[in-house]
């Protein structure tokens, strides 16, 4: 089988830096890399900082106009936790997502006890637990203020799930829906999240767009000892290629770069799960387009 056609790709969750977590390549690099795929976009993504102002500049000082490097903003310890002012900020700056708690979430935390996080960052404070119920199971007032924003002044702003858990998500999405919200992305499901995939297939019935992540799989990068390709398939099978984000989460230190370790999972994804190409150009080009509101 012929090698997977990168042209036109949207990867909306590369870890390339500059950040305080060690990264393979930095927004400038995976632009060059980008570019050379015949990528039409991609979205760095910084646990720690938002990451407009890099990505701005190098599509503007480093690009050949064929491809965009896009920006967004993590809601954890480091902006504040959830904070509507470094929302408005981060909008205001051009971000595409607006992600909840990642490595601040209390999930995340608990559950890199025994695990260290290969895309940890070095940081001389501990990270204060991020848990965005109360004690009735309500999202707490930040959190609806914060999704209260996005409808008003940013609705073409992508809402992602972050590494909170079931109930935390399902209480998100539930608001979201409810507000209007047109855009939620659900991060890496079956990956220290705890979904189900009946999680997964309620949670696309809702409007959301399920995240497939290249770096969780050992068959794309074995060093990971994460995940096997039989879950791909299951998620594939249940939720459906049209509700599907298929992206990289690359950019970790220890693995593939990420243009080469997301070409490896459409490869996989073709020859282990049976995916065809139009249903990967759904995946990786038309549903980020619609999330990232690219014209095709």
């Amino acid at each position: 089988m012929s090698a997977f056609n990168m042209k036109g790709t949207i990867d909306i969750h590369v870890h390339a830096g500059p950040s305080v977590a060690k990264r393979k390549v930095d927004s400038g690099e995976m632009l060059l890399n980008a570019q050379a795929a015949g990528y039409r976009a991609f979205v760095t993504k910084d646990h720690y900082f938002p990451s407009m102002m890099g990505t701005d500049m190098v599509t503007k000082h480093m690009g050949d106009g064929t491809t965009q490097a896009m920006g967004c903003i993590c809601l954890n310890n480091s902006v504040g936790g959830i904070n509507v002012s470094a929302v408005d900020a981060a909008c205001g700056m051009g971000a595409k997502i607006v992600f909840m708690p990642t490595v601040s979430a209390k999930n995340h935390i608990e559950h890199h006890k025994k695990t260290a996080f290969v895309g940890a960052g070095k940081m001389k404070l501990p990270e204060k637990p991020i848990y965005y119920l109360d004690e009735q199971g309500e999202l707490l007032p930040e959190v609806v203020e914060v999704l209260n924003y996005l409808k008003e002044y940013h609705p073409e702003v992508v809402l992602g799930t972050g590494h909170g858990s079931v109930p935390e998500i399902n209480k998100l999405i539930d608001k979201a829906v409810e507000l209007g919200l047109p855009k939620i992305l659900v991060n890496h499901p079956f990956f220290h999240i705890g979904a189900t995939v009946d999680d997964m297939v309620h949670w696309a019935d809702q409007g959301a767009y399920i995240e497939l992540n290249a770096v969780v799989f050992n068959d794309v990068e074995p060093a990971s000892h994460h995940l096997p390709i039989s879950i791909a398939q299951e998620v594939l099978d249940r939720v459906g290629y049209q509700r599907i984000v298929v992206d990289s989460d690359m950019g970790q230190s220890v693995y593939k770069e990420p243009v080469s370790g997301l070409q490896t999972f459409a490869q996989v994804l073709m020859e282990k799960c049976g995916a065809t190409e139009e249903q990967l150009r759904v995946m990786m080009i038309e549903n980020p387009a619609k999330l990232m509101d690219i014209s095709l």
